[in-house]
């Protein structure tokens, strides 16, 4: 078993699952996990926290953006990385330079950021897949459309956004309730969907795991495909598409062999006509903090 890839999946399906619960999931000792934790927390291998769903958010468009540059990519990188609408921005290997996912409230707004995309130095084109339905995502709750937040909400919301292992009881002294009355707001808030509480694993050529980013053309409205992304260990993010792709996925594995087997599957699988990869060689940014506003 590959300890820390374990543990870091099952901080993925349950941010806050205390340490009991995840050593016996593991089947390890409390004390190893605890400290293998506490390291992978420390040296920012993986981080915790909660993201307010998009839906939420009033951020009705969801587009996965790719772009070739002119000469180096990485001033273009850094730039797109100070973007508002980017919430992941990676280095890559193959037909683009640059891949970034962006979050908007409508369709003109994703017109505009595009336009001002364009225009930047050392852009040389850019192509843009729009999302119509996230299959998988460890940063995409489902909104129930009746949830409404007070004050003190967004104040532990707040907090979560930067640390989503933060204890009940230093949730409660910042906004002055009880642990438990805190751990009740927080359910609420899980359990409509408003957020989720996941973790954030460094990848990239230069850590522990490899991610490679994947395009999928169907022969037709496929579902025994994205159940198979569904299920896939591996699979970290997958998202029907409008665009030169019916589906863009993200495949996690810890060498290049595994991800090459993970790409052999996909083109095997019934229904997938032609797969089209490129390798995540710096993630700039992956950040899901965000502003409350009123939902639209």
């Amino acid at each position: 078993m590959d300890f820390d890839a374990e543990l870091i999946r099952a901080l993925q399906e349950d941010g806050r699952a205390s340490v009991r619960a995840l050593a016996t999931r593991l089947g390890l000792p409390r004390a190893a996990v605890a400290a293998r934790l506490r390291a992978m927390l420390d040296d920012r291998t993986v981080r915790v926290v909660a993201a307010v769903d998009p839906v939420f958010l009033g951020q009705h468009v969801l587009a996965h953006v790719s772009i070739r540059t002119d000469g180096a990519a990485q001033p273009v990188g850094e730039h797109l990385s100070g973007l508002p609408e980017t919430v992941f921005v990676s280095a890559v290997g193959g037909v683009h330079d640059l891949v970034a996912e962006v979050r908007l409230g409508s369709m003109a707004e994703l017109h505009d950021l595009l336009a001002r995309v364009r225009v930047l130095p050392g852009v040389h084109d850019i192509d843009t897949v729009i999302y119509t339905h996230v299959v998988k995502g460890f940063f995409v709750s489902d909104y129930r459309g009746d949830i409404t937040l007070d004050a003190i909400d967004e104040g532990l919301i707040d907090l979560l956004q930067k640390d989503g292992r933060i204890t009940f009881r230093a949730l409660g002294e910042a906004v002055r309730l009880s642990p438990s009355a805190v751990a009740t707001r927080v359910q609420r808030l899980i359990d409509g969907g408003v957020i989720t509480i996941s973790a954030v694993e460094a990848r990239g050529l230069t850590h522990r795991q490899l991610s490679m980013g994947v395009g999928l053309s169907l022969a037709d409205d496929d579902e025994a495909v994205l159940d198979e992304l569904r299920a896939g260990r591996g699979v970290d993010f997958a998202a029907r598409t409008l665009g030169r792709f019916d589906v863009v996925a993200t495949l996690v594995e810890p060498s290049a062999g595994a991800l090459f087997a993970s790409i052999e599957r996909l083109r095997s699988l019934p229904g997938v006509t032609r797969v089209e990869g490129w390798l995540h060689l710096a993630v700039l940014k992956e950040e899901y903090a965000r502003t409350l506003r009123a939902p639209h």
